[in-house]
């Protein structure tokens, strides 16, 4: 079993120190999908939603959410992010919805696999926040990690 980097030799929960760690280009790729109502998702294709372009809205919440990551997991550190992509695409094949990636990209001493996480999370309750009056039922799910690259380990892909 890989080593706790969060965990000291006490067991404690600490930031890990990077101070030593190489500045390399690293990024990191992350998904989710919002599930809804085909009425919802037509209300959202259609631009006929009354709080306005809520993909938009949910971009930016995500872009934004991004940049905060370290306020919002403890022990994260704070990262000097230099691109912040979220795309979202409506879906409609078994399940009606919507498709949420996020790419984030920097040159650190840290990954940035928490912040792409982060943003395609915020994004995802950014548009159930703004259509859960017409469908409380949706669902968030599969969010994960798709690709990071850069740094010690190197690149993965699951």
């Amino acid at each position: 079993m890989a080593h706790l980097t969060h965990l000291d030799e006490h067991g404690d929960a600490r930031m890990v120190d990077v101070t030593e760690k190489t500045v390399t280009d690293r990024e990191a790729r992350a998904t989710a999908f919002i599930a809804m109502r085909p009425e919802t998702l037509a209300m959202i294709r259609n631009h006929e939603h009354p709080k306005g372009d809520v993909l938009a809205t949910a971009r930016i919440a995500g872009i934004m959410a991004a940049k905060k990551t370290h306020d919002l997991i403890p022990l994260c550190h704070a990262l000097n992010l230099t691109s912040v992509k979220v795309h979202l695409s409506i879906e409609n094949a078994e399940t009606p919805g919507v498709r949420i990636e996020s790419c984030c990209r920097l040159a650190a001493r840290t990954g940035v696999e928490m912040e792409a996480l982060t943003a395609v999370n915020i994004a995802a309750l950014t548009l159930y926040d703004m259509c859960k009056a017409v469908d409380r039922g949706m669902v968030i799910s599969d969010v994960r990690l798709v690709e990071k690259s850069g740094g010690r380990s190197g690149h993965w892909a699951g």
